[in-house]
C-alpha cells in the first residue's frame, strides 16, 4: 500500500480511503457463500417492490419504518446498540424529548456505508440532502439516491440547478428531520473528513445533531467507489452484523442570529473543492469544528486533514492499480 501512502493523513497517520478487510477461513467462506446464494435474490427482490413500488405509496410512517427494518433484516443487521452521548446505558428513555432528533431537526451523520442512509431512514424517516464543497446549498435527494452516493465517485462540481438550503427546508417541513452528510463523500469509518460548510444555513432554531454510526464489521464500508458486488459480498455472506449507534447533544447555529433578525447568507463559493473555509466566520468555524469534533469522539477516531478533492485524486491512483485487478 505505499503507493497510497500521500493519502495517509499527516498528522494522524490514518487512510481513510483504503477499504477495510476482515480475514476470512476456508470454511467461514464456504458458509458466506450459501448464505450469499440465499440471500441475494431475496435482498434483489425485495428492493425492487420497496423503491418501485412500497416507497411511492402514501403509506403511514410506522409502515414505512417497518418496510426498512425488514430491509435491513435480510443482510442480518439484528443488533443495533443506540446510545445518547453522556447518558447512562438503560436511562434512554428517561431523557427529555429534545434530547433525540424530532421536527426541527438537523442531523449531522458520519458517510462510511449504503447502510447508513437506511438505518437513518428506518429510525428517523428524514429528508436526505447532498452537501456540496464551498457551497452552503444542498440538493434534495431519495432514500435510493442517498444510498447510491455511498458507492458513488466523488465529485468537486456543484450542480447548477436543484440547489436549496437547509433554512428553507426546514420551514417547508417543519415536522421532519434533515439528514445531512457534511463529509460529501465515503471513507472506511477511520477519520473525519473537513466539511462542507452547508450546516451553516441552518436556522438558529433548528437543532444539529451529530450522529455517528460503526460497523461490526467493518467490511461494508465503501470508500472505494463502484464496488458493489464486494459490498454486497460483505454485507450478505455473514451470518450478523452489528450497529454501533451514537448521538451527541444538539447544538444550534447561533452565528446565523442577531437580535433575533436572522443574518443574510454569505456569497457562495462554488466549486473551489474545499471546504468553504473562505467565507466562513471565526464564530461558524468554531461550529463546524464543534460538529465535526463531536463526531470524531462519537466514533472514537480523529479528524483528518484530507479533502474531497484527496478523495478524487485517490479514486484515479485505485482505478489505475488495484482496483481495476
Amino acid at each position: 500500500m505505499e503507493k497510497y501512502s500521500q493519502f495517509r493523513d499527516r498528522g494522524s497517520g490514518i487512510s481513510p480511503f483504503l477499504p477495510a478487510t476482515t480475514p476470512a477461513s476456508v470454511v467461514s467462506k464456504v458458509l458466506g457463500a450459501w448464505i450469499f446464494a440465499i440471500r441475494l435474490p431475496v435482498l434483489v427482490m425485495y428492493c425492487a417492490a420497496y423503491f418501485l413500488v412500497l416507497d411511492h405509496l402514501p403509506l403511514p410512517q410506522f409502515l414505512r419504518k417497518l418496510n426498512l427494518w425488514a430491509l435491513l433484516g435480510i443482510p442480518g443487521i439484528w443488533w443495533v446498540d443506540l446510545q445518547l452521548d453522556g447518558v447512562k446505558r438503560g436511562s434512554l428513555s428517561q431523557q427529555p424529548a429534545d434530547r433525540f432528533p424530532r421536527e426541527r431537526a438537523v442531523i449531522a451523520a458520519q458517510f462510511t456505508s449504503p447502510v447508513d442512509a437506511v438505518y437513518l431512514a428506518a429510525i428517523f424517516d428524514p429528508i436526505f440532502v447532498v452537501s456540496y464543497p464551498g457551497t452552503r446549498k444542498v440538493q434534495r435527494v431519495s432514500l435510493f439516491h442517498a444510498m447510491a452516493l455511498a458507492l458513488a465517485p466523488p465529485t468537486t462540481a456543484v450542480p447548477r440547478t436543484g440547489l436549496t438550503t437547509l433554512r428553507a427546508l426546514i420551514e417547508q417541513n417543519p415536522h421532519r428531520v434533515i439528514a445531512v452528510f457534511p463529509e460529501m463523500t465515503t471513507t472506511n469509518g477511520k477519520g473525519i473528513l473537513p466539511f462542507s460548510p452547508s450546516l451553516l444555513s441552518c436556522p438558529a432554531d433548528a437543532t444539529i445533531f451529530p450522529v455517528s454510526m460503526r460497523y461490526t464489521p467493518a467490511d461494508i464500508t465503501t470508500p472505494v467507489p463502484g464496488a458493489w458486488m464486494l459490498f454486497l459480498w460483505n454485507l450478505l455472506s455473514k451470518p450478523t452484523h452489528y450497529i454501533r449507534v451514537r448521538v451527541a447533544e444538539g447544538v444550534t447555529n447561533t452565528s446565523v442570529a442577531t437580535n433575533g433578525v436572522t443574518h443574510p447568507e454569505m456569497e457562495d463559493r462554488a466549486g473551489s473543492g474545499g471546504d468553504g473555509g473562505e467565507d466562513v466566520t471565526p464564530e461558524e468555524r468554531r461550529l463546524l469544528d464543534h460538529v465535526a469534533e463531536s463526531l470524531a469522539r462519537l466514533a472514537r477516531n480523529k479528524r483528518v486533514g484530507l479533502t474531497l478533492s484527496d478523495k478524487a485524486a485517490f479514486v484515479e491512483v485505485w482505478s489505475k492499480g488495484k482496483g481495476n485487478k
